[in-house]
């Protein structure tokens, strides 16, 4: 089931950058913009097909985007059908087509995920409370200590904790918190973990570190628990009325974040931290990674992590970072703004030179990336 869930998850996140170029498509034709070619992929071609509306569809061999191929592209373009003919108005619309088709993704998944689940993410997630229900919650391992007694039984993160039996009673996890106090009951026994493990229940038996080693242990840096694990809590909620409302308050606070987060990591690059910066930062190994992880815990977690990839294409393409749809409009407006002309040559370089230094940080995040998870 995770395998399917991988792919399905890997078929989406590809759809939203087939999404983003449609969304650049559709309002270019709309606007009496000619396509040329609408590329899945960037190249070499593997494959291409020229369409009954005379646009060249094709499927290419590196799997790091798409992009829509206008007739015209150059500002300084002035041929009936070109980009460079359309107005400023058009100009701005087709440029952000695709972040708006992203948002409009993001939307309608968050809107699915608020009927049949969704998992919270984040402290305070968004929801309407008068229309929220716990569909499912679950006591997960998040990190094992080296040593413990949960990692001499065999216990891994993502682990989901049933219960404990132990001194002729059984004890049910019904809370991260609660936990704890469940440990220290059963201090230094033989106990009967009943956990589940990619759906599959499992026992295993564990002993207990006593009161005194626990104890003893807040006193040095190393503070140890009687299981020796850190629990968290896996929530998945569900709304009926309020979806759409619930979608768009996610959308809202989500993209905060992100913001946030975009600026953390670039404070932190300026000031050399550069291990910090990455850390804020995945590309598509990391995503894949995300994807595998996130399949353990069920199709809603994957539809969500689709969701907030769309969310986040649509805000990084708003940004004016040349090569990017922001960057483009960045550029667009400040020439007409300055009345100078945009000649081809500096557009080339401008954005040739945003797209580099794209490329060159695309490599080392997935660098970053395989030493992190590999």
């Amino acid at each position: 089931m995770s395998v399917l869930l991988i792919i399905l998850g890997l078929l989406l996140f590809v759809g939203l950058v087939v999404a983003h170029e449609f969304g650049h498509f559709l309002v270019a034709r709309r606007n009496g913009v000619d396509v040329e070619e609408f590329g899945i992929g960037f190249p070499p071609r593997a494959w291409g097909k020229k369409l009954k509306n005379g646009v060249l569809l094709t499927i290419n061999f590196l799997p790091l985007g798409g992009f829509v191929k206008l007739k015209g592209e150059h500002d300084e373009d002035k041929e009936k059908g070109s980009y460079g003919a359309a107005s400023l108005k058009n100009k701005s619309k087709i440029l952000m087509a695709g972040v708006g088709m992203n948002l409009l993704v993001a939307f309608v998944l968050l809107t699915v995920l608020a009927w049949v689940g969704t998992p919270e993410i984040v402290e305070n997630q968004f929801k309407v409370a008068s229309d929220n229900r716990v569909a499912r919650q679950e006591i997960l391992v998040a990190t094992v200590e080296d040593g413990s007694p949960a990692a001499n039984a065999g216990l891994t993160e993502r682990d989901q904790i049933v219960s404990f039996t132990g001194g002729g009673r059984v004890y049910i996890a019904v809370s991260a918190d609660g936990l704890p106090d469940i440990t220290k009951q059963l201090a230094g026994q033989k106990v009967e973990v009943t956990y589940k493990r990619a759906g599959e229940e499992k026992v295993a038996t564990v002993q207990l570190r006593s009161s005194e080693e626990v104890e003893a242990s807040k006193k040095t840096d190393n503070p140890k628990g009687y299981l020796g694990i850190s629990p968290t809590e896996y929530v998945v909620t569900k709304a009926t009325w309020s979806a759409p409302i619930q979608a768009i308050g996610e959308m809202v606070q989500i993209t905060a974040l992100t913001v946030a987060g975009i600026g953390h990591a670039l404070g932190a690059l300026l000031s050399g931290n550069t291990g910090e910066a990455s850390a804020q930062v995945a590309g598509p190994v990391g995503i894949f990674v995300l994807i595998k992880d996130g399949s353990l815990l069920g199709y809603q977690f994957v539809l969500l992590i689709v969701a907030l990839i769309s969310l986040t294409l649509a805000i990084m393409n708003a940004l004016p970072i040349p090569a990017l749809d922001g960057g483009r409009l960045f550029v667009t407006w400040l020439f007409r703004g300055l009345r100078k002309p945009l000649h081809k040559k500096t557009e080339d370089l401008i954005h040739g030179t945003g797209f580099a230094l794209l490329m060159v940080l695309f490599v080392l995040i997935t660098v970053v990336d395989v030493r992190r998870f590999f």
